[in-house]
């Protein structure tokens, strides 16, 4: 096992990843771009929905990836090749399992999702078919999280950003035969992803089989050990608990953004994707930090963690300093292609400076969350994104009634930054642990 730290090693690990990041809102586009051929607003809207519950559903097993990726990291630097072996399987039978049960439920599932989503009858029938079709790959899709994040724990980025573009790859020639060659609309897209998905999977086994051609299988007692599971389920449960805070701080932005009326509402919307365009950048290194930092636990290394902290987070630094220069000089005219409507870009323009300071203001977070992530130190993630949480809400109610929407994004921006500050209180005490 590779035991040196260095800038050319964390950037192997984080570029693939950054790259994964970026053919995701690309698919997104494509299928709305295939719909869109139809000439009909409700197959675009219904697709548009549909995709979102779909999304909203999956997210709730998110955790799957980041708590796999911690875990086998720890592994890898303990250098127990039989427990490597056995989270994946574990990941692999949780990920089914999960997939199995949505798939099951899609009928409620479905009533909740239209109900939080409320749609015409003519969006909403087609997204409720989109829907069904959708949730036949459920299995595949959530156990492509525990893939996922076994290869990242691995260093294998390259896996994971082969493994994406083959999926995205495969889902946008289906979109397009099916709906512009055969002409089955909504149903083609969903078709399309389930085909993709089930593809992946497939093609992610194999990309993880060479760990086990020695055909060197953990036994089933090693697999199903209560202690493990019991381990792994009480992770997961606090990077879940923390992931529900963490969406409860966007959803409420967005629902509070609509109060400000139909303009300063798509400016909001305009502006979060600076801010996912930042999240898929530090993604990258975060990700990075968990598989070494890992690693270094495993290991029971305290010079590698620092060593792993260090050297991430001042590329990490770096990269939110390049975002925040471009942000700052082409912000507007990014802001130009996203819109034609001037009112929306001229209030979109004019929150600039709280997109400028994203980066910046987010990278302790997002880096932190990284290195508690591979210390497995989940508690702390979990109760520190409840302290953020309350720090958002108390933000609120102070600053949206004086301030509007500017009160709004001051909000968010606090929230970050105590996720930060929290955080980096906490990490004297993860180095002690190790």
């Amino acid at each position: 096992m590779k035991q040196n730290i260095t800038s050319k090693r964390v950037l192997a690990i984080a570029i693939p990843i950054v790259l994964s990041n970026i053919t995701v809102p690309i698919l997104g586009a494509v299928d709305t771009a295939v719909v869109g051929q139809l000439g009909k607003a409700a197959p675009v809207a219904a697709v548009g929905v549909g995709a979102i519950i779909v999304t909203s559903f999956y997210w709730l097993f998110g955790f799957l990836r980041m708590g796999t990726t911690g875990l086998v990291a720890q592994a890898v630097g303990a250098e127990d090749e039989s427990e490597v072996r056995s989270y994946l399987l574990r990941a692999l039978i949780l990920g089914f399992s999960a997939g199995l049960l949505i798939f099951l439920l899609r009928a409620p599932l479905a009533q909740i999702g239209f109900w939080f989503s409320p749609a015409s009858m003519q969006v909403e029938e087609l997204a409720n078919k989109y829907f069904s079709i959708r949730l036949w790959s459920a299995p595949a899709a959530i156990s492509l999280y525990g893939i996922v994040g076994w290869l990242i724990a691995l260093e294998r980025t390259k896996s994971v950003l082969f493994l994406q573009f083959f999926m995205n790859g495969v889902n946008i020639l289906l979109d397009i035969w099916f709906v512009l060659g055969l002409n089955w609309g909504v149903e083609g897209v969903a078709i399309a992803t389930v085909i993709a998905e089930i593809s992946a999977l497939i093609l992610g086994l194999f990309l993880c089989y060479d760990r086990f051609r020695d055909n060197s299988w953990p036994s089933l007692q090693a697999i199903f050990s209560t202690e493990r599971l019991k381990n792994m389920l009480s992770i997961n449960l606090d990077i879940l608990f923390r992931s529900i805070m963490l969406e409860a701080i966007f959803v409420s932005f967005l629902l509070y953004g609509g109060k400000f009326g139909d303009i300063k509402l798509a400016a909001n919307q305009i502006l979060l994707q600076f801010l996912h365009i930042a999240a898929h950048g530090l993604d990258g290194f975060a990700f990075a930090a968990e598989t070494l930092v890992g690693q270094a636990f495993g290991r029971k290394d305290r010079t590698v963690l620092r060593k792993s902290v260090k050297v991430t987070s001042k590329l990490a630094f770096l990269l939110c300093c390049t975002m925040a220069i471009i942000f700052f000089f082409i912000g507007s005219s990014l802001i130009d292609v996203m819109t034609t409507a001037e009112d929306v870009r001229s209030e979109a323009k004019s929150y600039i400076l709280f997109i400028v300071l994203v980066p910046i203001l987010g990278l302790s977070a997002y880096m932190l969350d990284g290195i508690f992530v591979g210390a497995m130190k989940t508690k702390d993630m979990r109760n520190m994104m409840f302290v953020s949480l309350i720090f958002y809400f108390l933000a609120l109610i102070l600053f949206v009634p004086h301030f509007g929407n500017t009160g709004l994004w001051l909000a968010l921006l606090i929230s970050f930054v105590v996720r930060g500050v929290t955080l980096a209180l906490r990490y004297p005490s993860l180095e002690k642990s190790i």
